[in-house]
């Protein structure tokens, strides 16, 4: 039957992670703009790839139930990169968690019903997450095993503890991987692996909206006193989803990859070090 690797958000870093792990498989793109979906076929179709289009609004439990329907009439889902989402200069709280958030919860727990065995999943969250003090337990707790419906109505996620999009995004990132943490147990009783990759800031159109937005002078500080002091690259980011996806990561599940080019470091122990608010 053939194999099928569905990738959610369109973008050039679900694109990028495609690339290296579809060949003799069948793509299926999905993104909220069918258009988006149908500009990344044609440039995976011309490279050599099999693929297919859809319109998802991964807020929408019916919409995401509809794509997975899609997707299981082309073959064995065996692959699922998640990399749908929106930053903070993008939209307001309660969107980001609405998408972020219950949108990742959401596809994690519809293709979790149907991964294949020798599956693997791949969500993309952010650096952003590991910017946020650590939570209690109850709290991670709370964000990891939330049942889906249930989970924006968390009281820690409410207008009065969620006061801007950053902190939402913080939010939502950090959810993302526990969440990811907790699937990784369900996925394994169907010989199934799941992971996060956690970027930095990573040349993309949504990073440009970010690096010319309210933010852009933090971002471009950001890049200055990293490690790396450069942003990634999509095909970076590329290479560990192909890694993480890939037969030489089948020990690994359940995970968040940090990958910023050494940020994080700065953010807590460097240059950054309590001299400037929480960047995504």
């Amino acid at each position: 039957m053939t194999k099928v690797i569905v990738v959610i958000g369109a973008g050039s870093i679900g694109q990028a992670i495609a690339r290296r792990v579809s060949a003799g498989k069948h793509v299926l793109l999905a993104d909220l703009k069918k258009e988006n979906a149908d500009a990344a076929a044609k440039v995976l179709r011309d490279a050599g790839f099999e693929t297919t289009t859809a319109a998802v609004d991964v807020s929408s439990r019916a919409s995401v139930h509809a794509l997975v329907e899609t997707a299981v009439a082309l073959g064995n889902v065996t692959g699922v990169i998640h990399a749908a989402g929106v930053s903070p200069s993008q939209a307001s709280p309660a969107t980001i968690l609405k998408v972020d958030l219950y949108g990742t919860a959401l596809a994690l727990e519809e293709f979790g019903n149907v991964i294949a065995d020798g599956g693997a999943g791949v969500v993309i969250a952010s650096q952003s997450g590991h910017r946020l003090p650590g939570l209690t337990t109850e709290q991670n707790t709370a964000l990891a095993l939330t049942p889906v419906e249930e989970l924006l109505a968390l009281p820690m996620l409410q207008p009065d503890q969620i006061k801007d999009s950053l902190h939402a995004y913080q939010m939502a990132k950090r959810g993302n991987s526990l969440r990811v943490m907790a699937e990784a147990v369900r996925w394994g009783k169907r010989g199934a692996r799941v992971n996060t990759i956690s970027p930095g800031i990573i040349m993309t159109p949504l990073a440009n909206d970010e690096l010319t937005g309210p933010r852009g002078p933090g971002y471009r500080r950001m890049i200055e006193v990293s490690a790396a002091r450069r942003a990634g690259t999509p095909d970076e980011v590329g290479t560990v989803g192909a890694l993480l996806m890939g037969a030489d990561g089948a020990f690994i599940t359940g995970s968040d990859f940090l990958m910023d080019g050494g940020a994080t470091a700065a953010y807590w122990f460097g240059e950054l070090a309590g001299i400037m608010p929480s960047h995504s």
